[in-house]
């Protein structure tokens, strides 16, 4: 069995090494890695590091030619993975590897074919205080996004969603930017495939820190939902 972790990454200089050695350090027994780091056209000197880690440890790196946004990078990632298994991880430190087992449990047991990492299922190793406006406003994307789906999802916007290979070849990816969550989220809830939450930490940044989703992207996600409410798959699938 293989999982393909999906790594979109824009300038993250100051984080890419620490998770890409965290993703590695990840404990799954009996599950080969690759890592496939999708660059959407850093500046810092994200690609000067991750040039060095191309080829090494199961490590890939795929460059987007300009910056096109994070749904871009994931759709690449999604088409370009080899695993049976699919995870989607961020660059920056928010989401901790150490719990792919965790994550991965539903499918491997045959309950599931996609899971949600939740920030608000209550994990044991808490989680970081920060913004309360962006709490509200993740919460009320969420109800959206359930109220749409029928689904009853407490963290729709969560970086962590895992899913089989199959489900991820029908998705067929759109959205630039965040909007790539809702829009996974449509789709998944009219495969009508099973879904799992399990619950998740979460070290959140502050904007200063480098954290990039704001109001704009909100709105965005609203209108993603709204956009693939009665979504259907591509039958030449």
């Amino acid at each position: 069995m293989k999982l393909s972790v999906i790594m979109p990454a824009y300038n993250e200089r100051r984080t890419i090494r620490e998770i890409v050695s965290r993703v590695l350090a990840a404990e799954l027994p009996d599950i080969e890695k690759e890592i496939l780091i999708v660059d959407d056209g850093s500046t810092d000197g994200t690609r000067d590091i991750i040039a060095e880690m191309d080829g090494t440890d199961g490590v890939r790196v795929i460059y987007q030619g300009s910056n096109q946004g994070k749904g871009a990078a994931v759709a690449r990632g999604l088409r370009e993975a080899t695993g049976d298994l699919l995870l989607i991880q961020d660059a920056d430190l928010e989401y901790d590897p150490a719990e792919y087992a965790q994550l991965l449990r539903p499918i491997l047991r045959g309950d599931a074919e996609v899971v949600y990492g939740s920030r608000f299922l209550g994990s044991p190793h808490g989680q970081r205080v920060l913004y309360f406006w962006h709490s509200v406003g993740n919460k009320m994307l969420t109800l959206l996004s359930n109220a749409v789906t029928d689904l009853n999802l407490t963290d729709m916007e969560t970086c962590y969603k895992a899913m089989t290979r199959e489900v991820a070849g029908k998705l067929d990816l759109r959205s630039q930017r965040f909007g790539v969550e809702p829009e996974i989220t449509c789709k998944v809830a009219r495969l009508k495939v099973r879904i799992y939450e399990v619950p998740i930490s979460y070290h959140g940044r502050t904007y200063a820190e480098g954290k990039k989703i704001g109001l704009k992207d909100a709105v965005q996600a609203a209108w993603t939902i709204l956009r693939y409410a009665r979504w259907s798959p591509r039958t030449d699938h």
